[in-house]
């Protein structure tokens, strides 16, 4: 009964060696094969539009670098950067109004989003691109006394692209606002009450303690927002404000070349889109520090880690 007890006890101690255990990863075919067959769909429709002649490759390719088109890109960049700017200020300062407990604040900052983000965005590029149809003049003086300080023409202070800047910019407040707004309420209470203990005032609490903690939360959407800032210029070409899409109308309302022309304006849009994709993703990683979103992935690098690793295990496969 010892022996048989000792030779159990020698067969449990006994550990198995590493190099006979074999390591078998889990086959994913149903996943390759719709890599596949999504591969194959991709490349015949690439093969389909390159090899289409009513695309006219050679249009498309005499307009890509026109100097009308690089002149409209100089306005959608600014119009971009500038709308951005003005309504990511507006936003933070409409956001803080709508936290404060002031009851005249909350109410103009919620009339505000309430206006601005229940209208269409058209609608308000029209209107300000004919405002001067509304009122004449823009005049600053005494309310209710006839006393006037400066009066200007409306058309001539409301061009088409400061109309397209005020339409894009307000806009982008209202919806700035409310990400701004979610991004203040994620942050936990007490750090403010911490902050206010050491004596710190409200604004400067705000602007060192709780916005840096809240961009983890802003900065995803309002990168969003940006890119569609950058698509929604598009828009402006209603009231002629020169930029890509207006000087691509522009074009093909000349040569009816509207297929090849819209090629033109979506390659550029493509590659503008890629490249705010590259600090977005900065920012991203920069504020996500210490949380679970820093070590986040793209998907090109999953394909290409999981390449690497589907010829590493061929490869030990086809040595053994």
């Amino acid at each position: 009964m010892a022996a048989a007890t000792a030779s159990a006890g020698a067969t449990r101690q006994d550990p198995t060696p590493d190099d006979e255990l074999q390591v078998v990863p889990v086959r994913h075919y149903g996943r390759w094969a719709a890599a596949a067959a999504a591969a194959a769909a991709l490349a015949g429709t690439a093969g389909s539009l390159a090899k289409n002649d009513n695309l006219h490759w050679d249009i498309v390719g005499r307009y890509l670098f026109a100097d009308l088109i690089f002149d409209g890109l100089a306005t959608t960049l600014w119009l971009t950067a500038a709308a951005m700017t003005l309504g990511l200020g507006l936003g933070t300062l409409i956001a803080v109004m709508r936290l404060s407990s002031s009851p005249v604040l909350y109410t103009l900052a919620t009339c505000f989003v309430w206006l601005f983000r229940g209208t269409p965005l058209l609608v308000q590029i029209i209107f300000w691109g004919y405002a001067g149809a509304l009122y004449t003049h823009v005049m600053i003086g005494i309310p209710f006394t006839g006393i006037t300080f400066v009066s200007i023409e409306t058309n001539s202070l409301l061009t088409p692209a400061v109309a397209a800047l005020l339409a894009l910019g307000l806009n982008e407040a209202a919806y700035a606002s409310e990400i701004v707004r979610a991004g203040i309420q994620s942050v936990d209470p007490g750090q403010t009450e911490a902050a206010h203990s050491l004596g710190m005032r409200p604004a400067l609490t705000m602007r060192r303690i709780v916005l840096p903690q809240a961009m983890r939360v802003i900065i995803p959407p309002m990168g969003n927002e940006t890119i569609n800032m950058l698509k929604m210029t598009a828009l402006v070409s209603v009231i002629s404000a020169h930029d890509l899409m207006s000087n691509i109308q522009d074009v093909y309302a000349q040569n009816y070349q509207v297929i090849p022309m819209l090629v033109v304006a979506s390659l550029w849009y493509l590659a503008l889109v890629t490249l705010l994709g590259i600090p977005q993703a900065w920012l991203e990683r920069r504020y996500g520090r210490g949380t679970g979103r820093a070590g986040h992935v793209t998907p090109l690098r999953r394909l290409l880690a999981g390449a690497a690793d589907l010829t590493r295990t061929t490869g030990k496969e086809a040595a053994r």
